[in-house]
């Protein structure tokens, strides 16, 4: 990696490792060290683009890696789609630490797509895919185990959207904060095979939801 490295002893570091041991995950040294990198560079590419709100790398260990990392359970087969995912959230951290999978990362924002492509550069993330466009036109040439998407739109609409790319058996994972109690009285949901998973992420208060759609 080109990036200058984050201090492995330091606060940032030690919640990290901490956060991911409360979600029953062990981290290797250079899981860890990626991570970091990444929230290095993120750091650095905010000053100019504005790619993220949250500006404290500290604050940005629950709210983009942790965050990020909760769902990790929930995956379903060797690929996976990130629906919107803007600086690589929350596919980047989760391809660091599930390298056994293959990753596409999709989004319409021209500047958040080349901070992902050169974040998968410099992480060498080699099997991780960045691509830029809308999901209505989105063409690859395949379908996808998992579509995960980080409360880019309703549940019924990402269903809408996203259900053309989605394999057959595969699981679409919608991240959402608070319990979406209007959305999924929706009547394109009621077939479903659907379940509402409340989340708990280290060091994050708020409320955390995952909305699992099975698809057989």
């Amino acid at each position: 990696m080109t990036i200058e490295p984050m201090d492995p002893g330091g606060p940032a570091a030690t919640m990290l490792v901490s956060g991911a041991a409360a979600l029953g995950l062990v981290l290797a040294p250079v899981q860890v060290e990626r991570l970091l990198g990444f929230l290095v560079l993120l750091t650095r590419w905010n000053r100019a683009y504005n790619l993220t709100a949250v500006r404290d790398p500290g604050e940005m260990v629950p709210r983009h890696l942790l965050d990020s990392l909760v769902i990790l359970p929930y995956l379903y087969g060797e690929t996976v789609l990130d629906l919107g995912t803007g600086p690589g959230l929350p596919g980047l951290p989760l391809a660091i630490c599930d390298p056994d999978r293959r990753y596409w990362l999709l989004d319409a924002n021209g500047k958040k797509i080349r901070f992902v492509r050169q974040a998968v550069l410099e992480l060498g993330l080699s099997r991780v895919v960045p691509a830029q466009g809308r999901i209505e036109a989105y063409r690859p040439g395949r379908k996808f185990s998992t579509i995960v998407s980080r409360a880019v739109a309703t549940i019924a609409q990402i269903l809408a959207t996203a259900a053309p790319l989605l394999e057959r058996p595969g699981r679409l994972l919608v991240m959402k904060g608070r319990y979406p109690q209007d959305e999924l009285q929706d009547p394109a949901l009621r077939a479903l095979d659907l379940a509402v998973h409340k989340l708990f992420v280290p060091f994050l208060e708020g409320e955390r939801h995952l909305i699992e759609i099975r698809c057989e």
